[in-house]
């Protein structure tokens, strides 16, 4: 695991390179429902000369579960990494990384706080995109802590004695809170739903850069929709839900050159 981890703001998190130096542009990297952010690592290796900067969200790998109180988890969240990063020491503002979920709470964050700019990998757009919250979502909270998410790991680790993107995923879920991914699962649904994802994206006022992950990445009413808000994207394939993973080398090629054009 690249990095030593300490805590910030109730997270642990994981600090790769400088940011102190002039010109080293700092990347925050967002990991997915049930994911930890170990998930970044193969790419963030192929990124030498950025600093980056890698949480574990609240409720997942090695950070302790947040106070859920009613209202958005997702937008709590958002809250709750805006207050963190402009809690930081005067520097330049960061890009955003965002996977799955962490697209969109990129996109949340972005909305709130000044960013260099946004990298949505594979990030929900609509509900197409929706499948492990889907299935999440699909319980009640009761069933789902009683054997909905134990059932679920159980499935992703089988298949992912043929797939590293999915072994990966299966290992995460052993450290995932189950509360916080069906709370975070019910509102990622409801909101992939609205289908206002994509437009918000768009209406970023910094770069934005999508990397979808080819066939097995997000739906064809999502690809869609980039194209009809005239987002920026880029497919990688063959690749599933994981393209940095899937395609490590091309997705790090890809990010750097985004990150050369800032």
């Amino acid at each position: 695991m690249l990095g030593q981890a300490h805590e910030e703001h109730g997270m642990v998190v994981r600090r790769v390179g400088r940011a102190s130096r002039e010109g080293v542009l700092e990347i925050v990297w967002l990991h997915g429902l049930g994911e930890r952010s170990s998930c970044f690592d193969a790419a963030v290796d192929l990124l030498p000369g950025f600093a980056h900067v890698l949480p574990d969200l609240p409720g997942y790998g090695d950070s302790q579960p947040p106070v859920l109180a009613e209202g958005d988890s997702l937008v709590a969240t958002a809250e709750h990494l805006a207050g963190w990063l402009t809690s930081w020491p005067v520097r330049s503002a960061p890009i955003l990384a965002g996977h799955s979920m962490g697209g969109v709470l990129a996109t949340l964050v972005a909305e709130r706080i000044p960013v260099r700019g946004v990298i949505d990998i594979d990030g929900n757009l609509t509900r197409g995109d929706c499948t492990f919250s889907a299935e999440a979502a699909g319980f009640s909270l009761p069933a789902f802590e009683e054997g909905g998410f134990d059932a679920m790991r159980a499935r992703v680790v089988a298949e992912g004695e043929r797939d590293a993107a999915l072994g990966g995923y299966g290992a995460a879920l052993a450290t995932a809170n189950p509360v916080v991914f069906h709370r975070n699962a019910v509102d990622l649904v409801r909101l992939s739903e609205t289908a206002t994802l994509a437009p918000r994206l768009a209406a970023l006022t910094v770069p934005v850069l999508f990397v979808a992950g080819l066939p097995g990445g997000i739906c064809a009413a999502s690809q869609r929709a980039l194209d009809e808000h005239h987002l920026p994207w880029v497919g990688l394939e063959p690749s599933g839900h994981w393209p940095f993973i899937d395609q490590v080398q091309m997705f790090a090629s890809i990010v750097r050159a985004f990150a050369r054009d800032l």
